[in-house]
């Protein structure tokens, strides 16, 4: 890499943390938290709250293999009250 594509990259990366990082972050925590509801809506009987007919969890379960252990340790974490949010301190 030459100083040139050095230097376009940091501006590049400079500009991307001042204006699209949070942006993807608070994208990438929705994602994660519909995902999340879907599971639970879907296959909430693996934890014990049953809300779909076990049918259609039995449909898509192919398809959601490779996340329910994960799901599953997400859902069923231990929590502090205030761990659901990222308190942003916009404006200082």
């Amino acid at each position: 890499m030459t100083e040139k594509d050095t230097w376009k990259r940091a501006v590049h990366e400079f500009l991307y943390g001042l204006t699209g990082y949070e942006i993807a972050q608070q994208a990438v925590e929705l994602r994660g938290s519909l995902e999340t509801l879907f599971m639970f809506v879907s296959f909430g009987s693996m934890i014990g709250v049953p809300i779909l007919p076990p049918y259609y969890g039995l449909r898509l379960l192919p398809y959601v293999v490779p996340g329910v252990t994960t799901w599953k340790r997400r859902v069923l974490r231990e929590r502090d009250l205030g761990d659901d949010h990222e308190y942003h301190l916009h404006g200082l």
